[in-house]
Parts: structure tokens; C-alpha cells; sequence
């Protein structure tokens, strides 16, 4: 069926003249299974064939998208904006849509849905759970295992194939007399990776810390130690600025930064789609082969992340680079070194409802949560009500005076939709000067 329809689009492509089009025809399964107070809440087997479109003629341009998308729909449609297009209005910097029609590997994968089913699931679950439940924690969350087919057509020529299963499960133990909550998740696309053992080591040592007495922290700068979760989601944010884009609009933090040093030597990050240990791509989203991208290196920024259109705009090179992998080089410290070495600091877990202030000069707010605690003498002692901060992006990265030696993949999920699922692999990191505002005074 989806072979079939690929070929329609390819023909499509050749029979019209004064169109050019985009096509991204995507077969996608999944089992979601979720999770609730240590039991099994649902599990949801769903696939879905879906189409998405842009046709062009000259400077405009008009998209849409068909869900179980057949000839008829198809060409209904198409025959309805040719009706229209002419009236939009033109886009005075559009070149021409993607024309690299060089195939990376399109590696062959395991249907994950397969190699971790059900029955597998539960019985970590399970572990999972018993661990847990001796300290009074139960545990909720989601174990998602997703397949997907994506072939991107177009009228420059482009027939190329991607194929994604990864894994992603997180897994949020609560306190049932404090409902405090921890964290802890692993993603991928190959599970020989996943370790059941450190995992719940993990988890547990992260339930133990939960155990303690909760209070307040005044506001102030702190220094901190932010798991690799968190320093993954401000380099996230960050990349926005690194983006050609906002170099264009005037937006970007690093605009007359190339090739200077803006961050401490220690600091170094990498889009690296082919990481075996993380969700793999093949192509970014134009269809241009998805390359490894040295962004910062040694503190000094090296590469905007450049897309077809924006590479016809500014006369720059497309990198082939979307920051859907990004790798961040590890340092010399280990954790427990790293905790030892602070008087009195936080240590944060994970982040929330963050929002920017400015992007240009990488101001935003937010909030912690699951699992932020105080560090007194060199020792975890208490856990702190969930805080808000107000900091720049650039001065946390700045500020950044330990790495640890080792780091771990971290995965995020939209968890609606298609469930679009991405890594990144973070260490820890110590941060000095960190901006506290208040306390919310909850867990």
C-alpha cells in the first residue's frame, strides 16, 4: 500500500508543469502503554498512513495534509488550489525547494514493538515497582515503543526513505504521604543499551533522596548542579539561536559570534544523528542527509544550522543539521566528586513550563521539578520545594565550572500526535551564580 502510493506521488511529481511539490508520506505505528500507581493503566496499539504536502507555483506556496490519503483525495485536492494559488501571496525570498537527491545509508531497524513487547515491559515495570515500593513511592509514567516509514518525495528529484523505532520510557516514582516525585528515563533505538540494573539503582538512590524532610530555599544565586536532563533542555532552547533563521530575523544570540569564543573551553556540543546510543535520523526534514555538526567547539561557536531555504536566502551552505541529536563532550569529574565539592547548593532534576523573555539575549523562566534538592557539607540532605528561576541561557552556560566524565541519553516525547520522539546525551554539569527567584512553597 504505502510503496504503491509512493510511486503515485513520483508520478504526480512528473505531470504537472507549472507545480513543483513536497511530499512526506509517513506510515507510523506505536504501542503506548501507560502506567498508574504502579499498575498497568492502558495499553494502545495504534498505526496511522498519513500525507503531508506543500505545492508550489513560482513564489507561492500552499500546504496541507490527508490522513489515509488515496489517488482520488489526492488529486481532488491538488485540482482545488490550483483554483486558489494564484491569488496567494508570493514569497519574495523563495529559490527552489530541496534539490540534494543523495541517499544516506537508509539503514534497515528492528521494529522495536517487537523487541520490547508487552510481556517485557510489565516485567521491568514490575521490578521497577517492588523497588520502589518498600519506601512508600509508587510509580507512573509512560513505555512507548514507536515504528515509523517516512519516504520524502519531490519534484527536484528527491525519493528517499527513512526508517525510526525508538524507545522511550520514563518513569516517575511518587511519594504517597509527600508526593514528592522522582525521575528517571531511557530512550533509544537499540535496548541491548538499557541496563535494568543501573536503572533502578538510579531510580532507588533518587527515591532515597525523595525520603527526606522538604523545605524552603530563600531566593538568591545558588550553585547548582543541574542533571543532564536540564542542561540538555537549555542547549535545546539555546539552539534556536543557532539557527540561520535567527540570524536572518535579527533574533540570534550568537549573530557576529562565528568562530569566537563564547562559552568556557570544557564546552563543547555536537548534532550527531548516527550516536548509537540515541534516536537516529537520517534526513532533516527537507530531505537534505542529516550530517554530524560540530556547533560549539573548545567555547567557541562554529556552525549555524543552515535548511535549503534559508541556505538560498543568506548565499550560505546548507549543514543538514535540525539540533534533533545534540551531544555535549564530557569532563573529568565524577557526580559524587561533584557533590562532595559543594558547601551549600541545589541539585535540580528536571525543569518546567519554561518560557522565553528574550530570545536574542537567551532570557526565560521557568521552574523545577521532580526532585530538586539541597546540598549541605558535600551530602544530599533535604528536598526543596519546586523553585522558579529567572536566568539567560548564555550566563548558565558561562557559569559552568565542572562536567562529569560520563554522560546519558536522555529522551523527550510530545506525547500527543504522532509522539514524536528525540534525544539528546548530556552529562551533569556544575553551575555557579544560578538565579533563583522564589520558592511555589509546593512539591
Amino acid at each position: 500500500m504505502i510503496l504503491k502510493l509512493k510511486e503515485l506521488l513520483l508520478q504526480i511529481c512528473q505531470e504537472y508543469s507549472e507545480l513543483k511539490f513536497v511530499f512526506h508520506l509517513r506510515n507510523w505505528h506505536t504501542d503506548f502503554l501507560r502506567f498508574y500507581q504502579s499498575q498497568t493503566n492502558y495499553n494502545i496499539s495504534k498505526s496511522s498512513l498519513s500525507l503531508r504536502t506543500t505545492i508550489y507555483k513560482g513564489k507561492r506556496s500552499y500546504g496541507f495534509s490527508l490522513n489515509d490519503p488515496t489517488e482520488e483525495k489526492l488529486r481532488e485536492k491538488i485540482t482545488e488550489i490550483e483554483g486558489f494559488i494564484d491569488s496567494l501571496p508570493e514569497d519574495p525570498d523563495f529559490v527552489d525547494i530541496e534539490a540534494n537527491t543523495a541517499k544516506s545509508a537508509e539503514k534497515q531497524k528492528k521494529d522495536n514493538r517487537l523487541e520490547v513487547n508487552l510481556e517485557k515491559k510489565i516485567a521491568i515495570l514490575q521490578h521497577l515497582a517492588h523497588t520502589v515500593e518498600p519506601h512508600n513511592f509508587k510509580i507512573y509514567g509512560t513505555f512507548i515503543c514507536n515504528y515509523r516509514n517516512l519516504y520524502i518525495v519531490n519534484s527536484n528529484g528527491l525519493d528517499k526513505h527513512e526508517i525510526n523505532s525508538p524507545i522511550y520510557l520514563e518513569v516517575k516514582a511518587v511519594k504517597q504521604d509527600t508526593e514528592v516525585t522522582v525521575l528517571e528515563t531511557f530512550g533509544g533505538e537499540d535496548f541491548s543499551h538499557f541496563n535494568l540494573e543501573r536503572f533502578t539503582g538510579n531510580l532507588l538512590a533518587k527515591v532515597i533522596a525523595g525520603s527526606n524532610e522538604i523545605t524552603d530555599l530563600d531566593a538568591g544565586e545558588y550553585k547548582v548542579i543541574l542533571a543532564p536532563r536540564c542542561i540538555g533542555e537549555f542547549f535545546s532552547y539555546l539552539m534556536g539561536s543557532a539557527s540561520a533563521r535567527t540570524l536572518d530575523n535579527k533574533t540570534s544570540f550568537f549573530e557576529d559570534k562565528i568562530d569566537q569564543k563564547v562559552f568556557p573551553e570544557t564546552i563543547s556540543l555536537t548534532d550527531d544523528p548516527d550516536h548509537p546510543e540515541m534516536i537516529q535520523f537520517e534526513y532533516t526534514g527537507s530531505g537534505f542527509p542529516y550530517q554530524k555538526l560540530k556547533i560549539i567547539e573548545k567555547g567557541v561557536f562554529r556552525n549555524y544550522m543552515v535548511d535549503n531555504y534559508y541556505a538560498h536566502k543568506l548565499n550560505m551552505k546548507e549543514t543538514g543539521s535540525e539540533a534533533s541529536a545534540l551531544v555535549m563532550d564530557t569532563g573529568d569529574k565524577s557526580l559524587t566528586e561533584m557533590i562532595n565539592s559543594i558547601d551549600k547548593g541545589i541539585y535540580i532534576s528536571s525543569l518546567h513550563y519554561m518560557n522565553f523573555i528574550n530570545h536574542k539575549e537567551t532570557s526565560l523562566t521557568g521552574l523545577t521539578r521532580d526532585g530538586t534538592f539541597l546540598i549541605e557539607n558535600g551530602k544530599i540532605t533535604r528536598v526543596i520545594n519546586n523553585l522558579r528561576f529567572t536566568e539567560k541561557i548564555s550566563h548558565i552556560i558561562e557559569n559552568i565550572i565542572a562536567v562529569e566524565d560520563k554522560a546519558v541519553t536522555v529522551p523527550f516525547s510530545h506525547n500527543y500526535g504522532h509522539f514524536g520522539i528525540e534525544s539528546c546525551r548530556m552529562p551533569h554539569v556544575i553551575v555557579d551564580n544560578f538565579k533563583i527567584t522564589s520558592s511555589t512553597g509546593t512539591i
